[in-house]
């Protein structure tokens, strides 16, 4: 598959903190499914920790508990998110640490991401097309790639961000001979986290 007849799901998530496995929640997810560079589809919502918000988080992402107050939790938001995304590539700005949150939640409710399910990484294409940059903050990649930032640090501006940097950045791929998607994800992709289930069903897959 040529890299401009792709279908793939750009996304981002806020949290509560750094690390799931020290209780630390998805409070907001965002994507959108781009086809041939075009955004055709869109999915935003909070997500209800079921916990505080701490002082820290507040001040990164501006998300307050009263913003979140009576949005689905993560058992209703990840499976209608798999169902949006459809099987289709994942791509998000330093992908491990979106991904685990995403593994983790699904892991709550008994669930996994399926096996073929591909991850792509917009921070390690940065690193390679673009080794003279001083940060990969997302911000500072789409300046210098020209595309237009307005707010940072929330799920929904930070997807509009990464759609126009990763439109760039495939137009980059081909000065270092990656022309296919399996090319791309070799190169660029990340290993999904295999959390244990928190259930004793069997697993269903995404």
């Amino acid at each position: 598959m040529q890299l401009q007849d792709m279908e793939y799901v750009v996304f981002d998530v806020e949290t509560t903190g750094l690390s799931p496995l020290d209780g630390d929640r998805i409070i907001e997810l965002s994507a959108a499914r781009v086809r041939r560079g075009v955004v055709v589809d869109r999915y935003d919502t909070f997500v209800d920790p079921r916990r505080p918000l701490n002082l820290e988080a507040q001040k990164l992402n501006k998300i307050t508990d009263a913003m979140i107050k009576g949005a689905p939790t993560s058992a209703q938001v990840l499976p209608e998110f798999m169902e949006f995304a459809g099987g289709a590539c994942l791509a998000a700005h330093n992908a491990s640490f979106d991904i685990k949150f995403v593994s983790y939640e699904l892991s709550l409710a008994g669930r996994r991401l399926h096996g073929a399910t591909p991850v792509l990484d917009t921070m390690k294409m940065s690193r390679s097309f673009l080794p003279h940059l001083t940060s990969q903050r997302l911000s500072y990649i789409a300046h210098s790639l020209g595309v237009k930032v307005g707010d940072t640090h929330r799920a929904t501006a930070d997807v509009e961000i990464l759609v126009g940097v990763l439109g760039r950045l495939f137009a980059l791929a081909s000065d270092y001979n990656i022309r296919t998607f399996q090319e791309l994800i070799a190169q660029f992709g990340v290993e999904k986290p295999n959390f244990r289930f928190r259930t004793d069903e069997q697993p269903s897959l995404f």
